[in-house]
């Protein structure tokens, strides 16, 4: 099969074309394994953190956790489904299944959890396996190319929005405004109609994006906020936001940082932390880590009833070096989708 492989970690100002194109075994489903015949494959801000080594994967690796394909084989064991079903894989690879955060719904949190395309070969690929109780069926509403942002963008903006605690009528920001936060604003204008968006983007492409999509206002990242904001969700791979998010919370707010990693260009900016500016009143900080199986099942669920569908700049899949390049840019509107076949 042809795949992108990472083979070293690297700066992608110093090697723009870090995935090389190679032909690789067809991989075999092992017991209750699918093997997935992709068609699209979503490309995420957390492919830019296993390049650069924040999030190190085990070299050499197939990224890309944002799959839609269709079931090719099954393994021994196998028994939700069959040849020709089509069929979404996410972030969460495996999991224990026997600690006491999974136990709980907490897989996430598991000691033992995998990620596809980090610890797991991924979707940048014409073929992966993988074990049939982490795969999910996707909506007929959708295309390919559309439920491919959904399994990640999506899913990890639904369990952002779960832990801001937010309440209809609430004021909700977003700092940042690309795959999730876009997906976000989408799902909040449905979900909670009387609350209103406040959008931060260094750009004003993507403040104008915001607008169009139904935001309330948008500013840059430094603006204050014309309201102050009971919660924000921080989809960006920097501190600088994080710490002007802070000033716009009202008292009791609550941050959330939806990011594996944030990026060491601008630490310094946390010793412009004041207590009493950022944090003082009960102002909160809470951060994602990875998503839950149930997670992207509710998702995918509430995006079909909606429905919700992503704004998408397609790739072909020899072009995801182009595509990661692109992201680190920070060219963005919408979502970025490899099409594999």
């Amino acid at each position: 099969m042809k795949a992108l492989v990472l083979n070293h970690l690297v700066n992608l100002a110093d090697n723009p074309h870090p995935l090389q194109l190679t032909i690789l075994p067809d991989p075999v489903p092992q017991p209750n394994e699918i093997l997935v015949k992709v068609a699209a494959c979503g490309v995420c801000h957390t492919e830019l953190d296993e390049i650069e080594g924040r999030t190190p994967p085990q070299l050499p690796i197939v990224l890309g956790h944002q799959v839609v394909g269709r079931v090719e084989t099954i393994g021994e064991y196998v028994t939700r489904f069959q040849p020709g079903e089509r069929v979404g894989i996410a972030w969460i690879h495996s999991a224990c299944g026997q600690c006491a955060a999974c136990l709980a719904g907490n897989e996430n949190l598991c000691r033992d959890f995998r990620a596809t395309g980090r610890d797991a070969p991924g979707g940048y690929a014409e073929y992966l396996t993988v074990p049939e109780n982490f795969a999910y069926r996707i909506p007929d509403v959708f295309s390919d190319i559309e439920a491919a942002p959904l399994l990640c963008a999506g899913a990890i903006g639904y369990r952002s929005l779960l832990l801001t605690g937010l309440h209809e009528g609430q004021n909700l920001g977003l700092t940042g405004f690309g795959a999730s936060a876009h997906l976000v604003l989408k799902m909040v204008r449905q979900r909670y109609p009387q609350t209103r968006v406040f959008v931060f983007a260094r750009s004003e492409a993507e403040r104008a994006f915001a607008r169009e999509l139904g935001a309330a206002w948008a500013g840059d990242t430094a603006d204050e906020s014309p309201e102050l904001l009971d919660a924000i969700i921080d989809t960006t791979p920097v501190w600088t936001p994080m710490v002007e998010a802070l000033k716009n919370l009202t008292p009791g707010g609550r941050l959330v940082i939806n990011a594996i990693r944030k990026e060491n260009a601008d630490k310094a900016v946390l010793t412009q932390l004041d207590y009493t500016k950022h944090l003082w009143l009960e102002k909160e900080i809470k951060s994602v880590a990875n998503v839950t199986r149930r997670d992207v099942s509710e998702f995918l669920a509430l995006a079909a009833e909606i429905p919700i569908k992503p704004e998408v700049q397609t790739y072909a899949l020899a072009d995801a070096n182009q595509a990661l390049i692109d992201l680190k840019a920070r060219q963005l509107r919408g979502a970025k989708v490899l099409v594999v076949g």
